[in-house]
């Protein structure tokens, strides 16, 4: 699982954790069961405050996405995925409106957007596919 904090935007960092991990966990990006990583190291690895991935992992659970085994860390429920394929769709739909209308205010056309969108998209894969391979090794 590829986490990434954007610094620059007005959302608190826990928040941002928490969705990424909510829609990954929609996505069939996490699966049920999968363990999410140790406070401590995902902390260091986000250069983050521990308190802020705790209370991100506190609200996850609240929200019934994660539980907490004690002695063995956190995990992705058993349970079914929280949101439904219209759900995930209707989410997605309202970040590109954000990104569409964000692109829009900065006189970016429609065109270039689409090349950026599919760039970041492929950047994203190409992270994800040596963060997979290197948890391999």
């Amino acid at each position: 699982m590829v986490l990434q904090i954007d610094f620059k935007t007005g959302k608190p960092v826990y928040l941002q954790l928490v969705d990424q991990i909510r829609y990954a966990a929609a996505s069939g990006g996490l699966r049920h069961g999968e363990a999410l990583p140790s406070i401590r190291p995902l902390a260091e690895e986000l250069r983050v405050n521990r308190n802020t991935i705790a209370k991100a992992y506190a609200e996850l659970e609240s929200q019934g996405v994660i539980e907490t085994i004690a002695g063995q860390g956190c995990f992705v429920r058993t349970t079914n995925s929280p949101f439904s394929k219209e759900v995930r769709r209707r989410l997605l739909t309202d970040e590109i409106d954000e990104a569409v209308v964000q692109a829009h205010h900065l006189q970016v056309g429609r065109s270039e957007f689409l090349k950026l969108a599919e760039a970041r998209f492929d950047s994203f894969e190409d992270k994800r596919f040596r963060t997979a391979k290197a948890g391999a090794v």
